[in-house]
């Protein structure tokens, strides 16, 4: 892990383009090493802003074991990076994995390296003891999930007859648990990301001399946004709450057991006061319900400083989590729809523009197939407890994709704590989770391999 750590395979860099390069190589290697049959798939290149071309970091695919009698499990996995700086704000050297009090510290040690190489070393493990794979293993580890997975789609299309022809279960281990109990994952929303853009006078003016006599965007746009979203948090746009999936009691129940302490998450996030007062609706709204937030203004006066401008023009960033039953281009159309009749009441004569450029669907999975049966036993034999079942906020979109292009049941299997740090300042794997890990992915090889074949 400490060489892995140790390469900068930030993917939104292009300047470390390089870097992630030699971490799809050093990561074919290791592979190979192994006695895999290993591919380094070219899946093209990437479209600059400037117009200029890159290419982009091939995807690894390796096999371990071709037996028509057992099961084919594909373990997903990336190798890329958010950016790290030590004078963000890190105690130690984000690309110099540090031990300290048994926590591994690392840009990329969480999310997603140690877990993919806890998956290398499950097989590696079944190597050392001379004994048979009880599964048949194959690894797709690609190097731009953090920017978006460029390339990815297309390559699973492309390889779907062949590569992926006979996997009979994907698993995917690029999330964390939600408290010190282990998790099996069954669940990720979408997001549906919009730019509203007003636009006014032809340039940007002087408050003194224009104030008080032009419509000025910046108010129309604030005033609009101020209509998605009620301050308890309730979603304003028409349509989107009466198309979400209704809480069952079943649900209702799982969402009770869930190991979750509201305190140390409010201490966490650094807050005095939540959304929601209890445990359920709380986990409820993280991952089941849409939710509406405002990212940003681009055009507007954002620097230090005191500058008296009237923009011309102004584009608000905001999202829609998705969850079951919406549709992207349902909400598409109920936003857009909504944001035009909100303005029109304004009776501006700025021009609003409104347009959707993420829409990814949301995944869910049923707790009560065999891939999450043989997850729980998994865990039991492990740490001794029941997992609990959770889902995740965010957007996972290859999940998605997997189980829209290979009709493949999927499960997410996280070995990350919930204190990792993923994405910001610190992050770590413990050495705890990193080696009780890799035996939940050894004993998990197990139990798959012992679900009947009839229940495919």
């Amino acid at each position: 892990m400490l060489e892995w750590v140790a390469i900068e395979s930030d993917s939104s860099n292009v300047l470390k383009r390089p870097d992630l390069h030699r971490m799809m190589e050093t990561t074919a290697q290791k592979l190979r090493l192994m006695g895999g049959t290993v591919e380094l798939v070219d899946i093209g290149e990437q479209e600059l802003p400037n117009g200029q071309t890159l290419a982009l970091p091939k995807v690894v695919t390796a096999t371990f074991g071709t037996d028509p009698n057992k099961h084919t499990v594909c373990v997903y996995g990336h190798v890329d990076v958010q950016p790290a700086k030590l004078e963000d704000g890190w105690a130690t050297d984000p690309y110099n994995l540090t031990d300290i009090n048994g926590n591994l510290y690392g840009r990329g040690a969480s999310d997603n390296k140690a877990p993919v190489l806890a998956w290398i070393h499950a097989v590696e493990a079944y190597q050392a003891l001379s004994m048979e794979l009880p599964v048949n293993v194959k690894f797709v580890i690609e190097g731009m999930e953090e920017t978006g997975s460029n390339g990815l789609d297309a390559m699973i299309l492309a390889q779907r007859d062949t590569f992926f022809s006979d996997v009979d279960y994907i698993i995917i281990s690029d999330c964390g648990w939600l408290s010190r109990r282990p998790a099996l994952t069954y669940g990720t929303r979408g997001n549906c990301y919009f730019f509203a853009e007003v636009e006014g006078p032809k340039q940007d003016l002087h408050s003194g001399v224009y104030g008080g006599t032009v419509i000025e965007p910046m108010t129309d746009l604030i005033g609009i946004l101020d209509t998605l979203i009620s301050p308890s948090g309730k979603i304003l746009i028409p349509g989107i709450r009466e198309a979400v999936a209704p809480l069952s009691d079943e649900e209702w129940k799982m969402y009770q057991d869930i190991q979750f302490d509201m305190d140390s998450y409010k201490n966490k996030i650094g807050v005095t006061q939540l959304m929601y007062s209890n445990k359920v609706d709380l986990l409820a709204h993280m991952w089941r319900y849409p939710t509406v937030s405002v990212h940003g203004i681009e055009g507007a006066f954002s620097d230090s400083g005191s500058k008296t401008v009237i923009p011309a023009k102004v584009t608000a960033k905001f999202s829609i989590r998705q969850v079951p039953n919406m549709d992207p281009a349902m909400v598409k159309k109920q936003v857009t729809d909504y944001l035009h009749s909100v303005f029109a009441k304004r009776k501006s004569p700025n021009k609003l523009k409104v347009t959707m450029v993420i829409g990814a669907k949301p995944w869910l999975a049923d707790t009560q197939h065999p891939l999450y049966e043989a997850g729980k036993a998994a865990v039991k034999r492990v740490f001794d407890m029941d997992p609990d079942l959770i889902r995740e906020g965010g957007t996972i979109p290859i999940a998605r994709t997997f189980q829209d292009v290979t009709g493949k049941s999927i499960i997410m299997m996280p070995i990350g704590g919930f204190d990792d740090g993923l994405h910001s300042q610190n992050e770590k794997m413990s050495r705890y989770n990193y080696i009780e890990g890799t035996k939940l992915f050894i004993a998990y090889l197990n139990e798959v391999s012992q679900i009947k074949k009839t229940s495919v």
